[in-house]
């Protein structure tokens, strides 16, 4: 009892939340694949079968293309930087920010995101093949809806708040449950959430493990990484799917059971709570990822534009007075 009440320095319990997306991120997509694969009447891998994944491509030798220069190389790194940072700028662990909690907003997460994509698109046209260019060109087209979402979002943030800092956001709907349930807020967590199928590969049209070059977008930009290149790149995409979980749940849906105070055992709490909300959130995706046929590739425009006017739809609704 004693260690648990334990008062953690601030600057530990920052460096604990990008640690706790870094090493939960592959666990969380075993349980997401495990769900996925008995929904479906398979065994299914293992839950620790990223982890297992993840450490022979680490074991592995690096190649890359002849034409690729130090850009492609660095990409991954890149994008697993930008990764870490975002959790230094969400309620992870805490109600309250955190020393770096006010160095950035949603919007500065978002770009942060945005500049992982990049790397990935730069390094994709490296290399030259034209399945990785291919799935770079389609990842950007897509994008170039996704992230007027998010910026419509962050609008409806700053509309309701006062701000777009997403602590801020997250004490508003602790303080109310009728908050939860405005129609301004529905919207936009609604619009959030169908940029999270598309972003983790789940609805649209590929599957987030496919190798159908008629469809695939994700998978073929690491077409070229080997070793552990690929190794980033395969973690970075656990840890995007994460942080997307967290953003929905600790700032839009759910943000309870986080620690008000620095005792260890609140915060351990805290990682517990959120790891159970990420796995639930991740059974909801399985289902809809199960339960739905994946679209074509011309139709995704559609299911973007969707999630682009629940969110416009949120700021127009907040801004006439009905919000």
């Amino acid at each position: 009892m004693g260690l648990l009440s334990l008062s953690l320095p601030l600057p530990l319990i920052q460096a604990g939340q990008p640690l706790l997306v870094l090493l939960a991120a592959p666990g969380v997509s075993g349980v997401i694949a495990k769900i996925e694969a008995r929904l479906q009447g398979r065994r299914g891998p293992r839950v620790l079968q990223p982890y297992y994944d993840l450490r022979k491509l680490f074991a592995k030798e690096a190649l890359a293309p002849r034409s690729a220069s130090v850009v492609f190389l660095a990409a991954p790194v890149v994008a697993l930087v930008c990764y870490l940072t975002v959790p230094l700028l969400i309620p992870v662990l805490t109600t309250f920010p955190l020393p770096l909690g006010y160095m950035g907003d949603i919007l500065g997460g978002g770009f942060l995101l945005s500049l992982a994509g990049f790397a990935a698109a730069v390094a994709a046209a490296e290399t030259g093949d034209p399945y990785a260019q291919l799935g770079a060109s389609r990842a950007k087209t897509f994008g170039a809806i996704t992230e007027p979402v998010v910026l419509f979002v962050v609008f409806v943030v700053a509309m309701v708040t006062g701000t777009d800092l997403p602590y801020a956001l997250a004490a508003t709907v602790r303080a109310s449950v009728s908050q939860i349930v405005r129609p301004a807020h529905l919207l936009a967590a609604a619009a959030l959430f169908l940029v999270v199928l598309y972003e983790t590969g789940r609805i649209p049209v590929e599957s987030h493990g496919s190798t159908n070059e008629l469809g695939m977008i994700e998978e073929a930009r690491s077409f070229e990484h080997s070793g552990p290149y690929l190794a980033l790149v395969r973690w970075g995409a656990h840890m995007k799917q994460l942080i997307l979980f967290v953003i929905l749940l600790n700032v839009f849906v759910a943000p309870w059971g986080l620690s008000a105070d620095q005792r260890l055992g609140d915060v351990v709490w805290a990682a517990v709570t959120l790891l159970a909300k990420a796995v639930a959130l991740g059974v909801v995706v399985a289902v809809v990822d199960t339960t739905f046929a994946k679209l074509r590739l011309f139709k995704i425009t559609e299911f973007v534009s969707a999630a682009f006017l629940l969110a416009v739809l949120g700021v127009f609704t907040l801004y006439l007075g009905g919000g």
